[in-house]
């Protein structure tokens, strides 16, 4: 009888990934980013096991955003003290944080729990086109239109 494949920490293998996202709506680069972090794409996904690969999102500053989301969608963040709540649109977002903006996106769609975060570690994200992991020689992967 056949057995269920498991696989374990010492058995994963990683590969390096660059998603361009210029151009491309932020859900669909952060739920691409997400499926690779944990690995989803892989015959050997193992859900209690961080089997996903790195990735690497370059041009995080042209990130498209459909609809009304520039001036309707408010991302919060709150200092844990009296009238301490910070409020900032998307299109500030964009223009100022577009690293954190695209890295909230992935970390959401990655597990809420100590293996969401081990998956999230292995997210490198850049405003610009450069990047610092030639060494790895990540392969690109090809998204799909911009609608």
């Amino acid at each position: 009888m056949k057995t269920t494949f498991m696989q374990s920490k010492e058995t994963v293998n990683r590969n390096w990934y660059v998603i361009d996202a210029k151009d491309i709506p932020l859900g669909r680069v952060a739920s691409k980013a997400a499926t690779i972090l944990r690995g989803k794409h892989k015959v050997t996904y193992t859900p209690h096991v961080d089997c996903g690969d790195y990735v690497i999102i370059v041009n995080a500053d042209k990130v498209a955003l459909t609809g009304n989301k520039l001036e309707g969608k408010i991302y919060y963040d709150h200092s844990r003290y009296v009238g301490g709540l910070r409020e900032r649109t998307a299109k500030e977002m964009r223009e100022n944080y577009p690293v954190e903006m695209v890295e909230r996106a992935v970390k959401g769609m990655l597990p809420h729990n100590r293996l969401g975060r081990a998956m999230y570690k292995k997210l490198f994200v850049y405003a610009g086109e450069d990047h610092k992991h030639a060494a790895q020689k990540p392969q690109v992967l090809e998204m799909g239109g911009n609608k």
